[in-house]
């Protein structure tokens, strides 16, 4: 694995919050590295800081201290603009609701990423055409997300953060409204799309049946990782 591309790394991610007179570390000195093509589960109770180091790493929250880099580039030291733009362009985010736009039929809702990030050399309609028939959406393109089933807004979801064709693809938790039937349905979806795309996948989930297919499982606890799982062999860190 080693002599694989590092696609997301974190050094020393520290993420401290206030709580009344306390410190709390949600994330507490954190280092990893995610590698090219690889399909990462991050596993833990709830509270244990899986969801904070995920936003971490996908830019949507700063960090109190350390780094994240993505693809070479450190995104914590970006200022917003800027890392607004990198993440347009090179990251993805499904989360476990849908968060449409009510307004929006699935195809506007889908392609509302490109109208905010303009990627040159990019040809949308030929990625579009691929989502669509991988993710199964062709006869509900044009309709509006309350005429929609929470699997197939999920994969609206899906497909709007697949568009711009980014690097990584981020999780939080993606199945988590769904059934079982739905849930292994929309796992499936993101691993052909990912394989279709040649991307990384890094996963929140308290899903084992879903962890279970990654290529390898971190497991957190009060903020930091605790294991590591490969191919089902455990480690401990």
């Amino acid at each position: 694995m080693e002599d694989r591309r590092v696609v997301v790394e974190t050094v020393d991610l520290l993420r401290q919050y206030k709580q009344y007179d306390e410190v709390v570390n949600a994330v507490n000195r954190v280092n990893l590295r995610v590698y090219e093509g690889e399909f990462v589960a991050i596993i833990g109770s709830s509270g244990s800081g899986k969801s904070t180091l995920l936003h971490l790493m996908a830019g949507l929250d700063k960090p109190s201290a350390g780094k994240v880099t993505i693809r070479g580039r450190e995104i914590t030291s970006m200022p917003n603009d800027e890392l607004a733009r990198f993440r347009g362009n090179h990251i993805g985010m499904v989360f476990q609701s849908h968060n449409l736009i009510p307004q929006f039929t699935a195809l506007e809702n889908i392609l509302v990423p490109t109208l905010m990030c303009n990627k040159e050399d990019t040809s949308y309609e030929e990625n579009l055409k691929k989502l669509v028939a991988s993710l199964g959406l062709g006869d509900r393109l044009h309709h509006l997300p309350s005429e929609l089933s929470g699997g197939q807004m999920q994969r609206v979801a899906i497909a709007r953060a697949l568009i711009n064709l980014p690097l990584v693809v981020f999780a939080d938790e993606p199945t988590g409204n769904l059934d079982r039937e739905n849930a292994d349905e929309v796992l499936d979806l993101l691993l052909q799309t990912k394989d279709l795309l040649g991307q990384t996948l890094i996963m929140v989930t308290h899903d084992m049946a879903i962890a279970e297919r990654a290529d390898r499982v971190f497991r957190m606890d009060n903020g930091q990782i605790i294991s590591s799982k490969v191919n089902n062999r455990e480690k401990t860190e």
